[in-house]
């Protein structure tokens, strides 16, 4: 089933549009404690919204977690909720994760409604049907592929982020636009989307602006997935820079010092790029550029050679890997993607060595 991808002019005309189309029986409205004070209030105006069971789950990654899913599903079941109710998602990554999961296995899939009120949440975890929990220390161990019926996209949400949440959803935009070469089947047009993004002002944000260049990076994601909606080819290019990525994740949170996913992913790229210049000649202006724009805007992951065993073995344990190798998308050059790519234990300790040369670690 595709998504419908919704750029907001008004959400509270948007919305109701959107809900007089969808037949169903009993509205439900998932919150954390952030979208509860914050987003929520904007909605409610909207008579179904104001109708609504509601129910607020944890903030935060650490409850991304099979507790937090089964009261998802209590909620629903003490509720009344049967297959043709509808749950509308209010919130980022997280929440969409979890709360698209808890919808795409109670009663066998009842529909859901995405409203991300993050850029990461918009630009990665919103769009795409991928659901889940985390599970054992381990990112989305558990989880499924479930579309949401519509993600409605509001840039007037983002407008209360602080730094450290912009910069982690605009980590998976510089990934979107390392994919979009201008010959790219996939891309929406032949607009220079690194360099756009590279030459915003993060300073002093245009919020309309912003709000084109993520729809255009949203694009480019749907038109990936459509292609291939259950990650056996080309949609894999996605996981640009998160094999490292959630590596890295991973052990911030082992060590008890959590780093944002797109903080992780930002450093991921900066790896990937670099095994994709040793490996196949990619562009070594670009993996500098991107390089110097994420030391300078995200700061550092530290960590020492000591720690090398430890990230191996974080990403043996990714679930893009189909053999005993770890499995890399990498690049030839921005829009030219190899998938499937593999490295060894040595090319992923020089890659690590790299990163913290130029990391000055």
């Amino acid at each position: 089933m595709k998504q419908q991808i919704i750029r907001c002019t008004d959400i509270t005309k948007d919305l109701p549009d959107l809900l007089s189309n969808l037949q169903f029986d009993g509205l439900f409205v998932l919150t954390d404690k952030n979208t509860e004070r914050f987003c929520l209030p904007r909605l409610e105006i909207i008579p179904e919204i104001r109708r609504a069971k509601k129910f607020r789950i944890p903030d935060g990654d650490e409850h991304k977690d099979l507790q937090t899913l089964s009261s998802v599903w209590e909620f629903l079941s003490q509720n009344g909720a049967n297959r043709k109710s509808l749950l509308i998602n209010l919130g980022g990554g997280m929440l969409t994760d979890l709360g698209g999961f808890a919808a795409s296995a109670f009663k066998r899939g009842i529909r859901f409604v995405n409203i991300p009120t993050t850029l990461l949440g918009a630009v990665d975890a919103a769009v795409g049907g991928k659901t889940g929990i985390n599970f054992n220390g381990l990112k989305n161990e558990i989880g499924a592929f479930a579309p949401a019926v519509a993600v409605l996209i509001d840039s007037n949400f983002f407008q209360t982020l602080d730094h450290t949440n912009l910069f982690s959803g605009y980590a998976e935009m510089l990934k979107h636009a390392l994919l979009c070469g201008r010959d790219a089947m996939h891309c929406v047009s032949t607009w220079d989307s690194l360099n756009e993004l590279l030459r915003f002002d993060l300073g002093k944000i245009d919020y309309a602006k912003l709000n084109n260049l993520l729809f255009e990076s949203v694009l480019v994601k749907e038109r990936i997935v459509e292609q291939d909606p259950t990650e056996q080819g080309i949609r894999k290019a996605l996981n640009l820079g998160h094999t490292f990525g959630h590596a890295f994740e991973s052990l911030s949170h082992e060590q008890n010092r959590p780093i944002p996913h797109g903080y992780a992913v930002a450093y991921g790229l900066v790896c990937e790029l670099y095994l994709s210049f040793t490996k196949l000649g990619f562009d070594k202006t670009v993996l500098t550029q991107i390089a110097r724009f994420v030391k300078e805007n995200y700061g550092v992951f530290a960590f020492d050679c000591i720690h090398y065993q430890r990230l191996y073995e974080l990403m043996l344990h990714d679930k893009k890997n189909e053999t005993a190798a770890i499995n890399f998308t990498l690049l030839k050059e921005i829009g030219e993607i190899e998938i499937n790519q593999t490295a060894n234990q040595q090319e992923i300790d020089e890659t690590l060595d790299f990163y913290r040369d130029y990391f000055g670690i």
